[in-house]
């Protein structure tokens, strides 16, 4: 019996063993699942951080606003101011106009004048003001505008995506607005050459007349223009009356000579006005050139003019004014008067009249 019950409680005892270690078996896989589970959210998580979104941009960046102390702050004397901090964003810069031919003159540089005092340019009458550099010239054309001739002139100028100085006669002007509208929307500078081209140095032109036929040219072109025209002036001939040179300097007008002249309203042909040209600008290696789009073998010259210029190294120089002319008021008035225009109406001819059968 002894024997037995030794038995029975060995056996109990070890079935207790048993259920006791199938327990904490069970127990120990639970706890296992658990920390494996938790490991792999805790992974994803910072997976999930480090990786970039996709799908959201980010937030466009606000342009700072300028300080209101900083703005207040008076600049320093000692100080030299190169540039300006604006609260408003800077206007983007245009781009240049791209040229249809690649082997195009062109234009090398632009310089604004500052017209106030009239100052002088042309080596031929004034030494001052020496601003080209070896190789530099300036185009420039006279006695326009004119019909076939200018816009002759104005295509080749195009097709070499160059620029030029006009100045046109006041009558002329008036004549052809809306040739000289072209010259102007084609960029070009567009000053005078008095009202009637007069030589302005006669000995029987009096002060009051030649003040008249500066002025009156000038309102002539900004009536063709229907805008101001520049304050650039030249003289006919080139004749520079003093007491001129002395007005225009007052209206703070541009006086023009030049460094060579074409002479084309002498010339036969267009090959003469080109080997004239380069003979000249070859021997003083830069210079203001005086043509006429008035003449006729000027517009036949040009297109191989602007082609031996531009083998011979040399490049243009674009001049603006700082500034349009402010005309006088009385001048303006007069020569509508004088003009007798029949009507008030401004616009131009394909607008009032149209081939609508042929």
């Amino acid at each position: 019996m002894a024997l037995r019950d030794v038995a029975r409680h060995n056996i109990g005892l070890l079935e207790s063993v048993t259920m006791r270690n199938a327990f904490g078996l069970m127990l120990a896989s639970v706890v296992t699942a658990v920390v494996i589970a938790a490991g792999w959210f805790l992974t994803s998580l910072l997976r999930a951080d480090v990786a970039a979104p996709q799908t959201v941009s980010a937030r466009q960046a606000e342009p700072l606003a300028v300080a209101a102390s900083a703005r207040s702050v008076p600049p320093r004397e000692d100080v030299e101011v190169t540039a300006a901090l604006s609260a408003k964003p800077a206007a983007p810069m245009q781009p240049k106009a791209a040229c249809a031919n690649a082997d195009a003159l062109g234009v090398s540089r632009v310089v604004e004048i500052d017209t106030t005092g009239g100052p002088g340019f042309g080596f031929e009458h004034f030494k001052q003001l020496d601003f080209l550099a070896d190789k530099e010239v300036v185009l420039t054309f006279d006695d326009g505008p004119w019909p076939v001739n200018t816009p002759s002139v104005l295509k080749t100028l195009a097709d070499e995506c160059t620029k030029a100085v006009f100045f046109p006669i006041g009558k002329h002007a008036t004549y052809y607005p809306e040739i000289l509208k072209q010259v102007a929307a084609a960029g070009h500078a567009v000053g005078s050459h008095t009202w009637s081209h007069a030589n302005l140095n006669g000995k029987k032109v009096t002060e009051q007349q030649a003040k008249d036929e500066v002025e009156k040219g000038f309102s002539a072109v900004k009536l063709a223009l229907g805008a101001a025209p520049s304050p650039f002036f030249r003289f006919p001939q080139l004749q520079h009356a003093p007491a001129t040179v002395a007005y225009l300097g007052s209206r703070g007008i541009a006086m023009f000579s030049c460094d060579l002249d074409s002479f084309d309203f002498k010339a036969k042909d267009a090959a003469q006005i080109v080997n004239t040209v380069m003979t000249k600008v070859d021997k003083s290696g830069k210079g203001i050139i005086l043509m006429h789009d008035f003449q006729k073998h000027t517009a036949e010259a040009l297109p191989i003019l602007l082609r031996r210029l531009k083998a011979g190294g040399y490049k243009v120089v674009q001049m603006k004014a700082k500034a349009p002319l402010q005309t006088l008021v009385e001048y303006d008035e007069g020569l509508v008067k004088d003009v007798k225009l029949p009507t008030v109406s401004s616009r131009p001819l394909n607008s009032v009249v149209q081939t609508v059968s042929q």
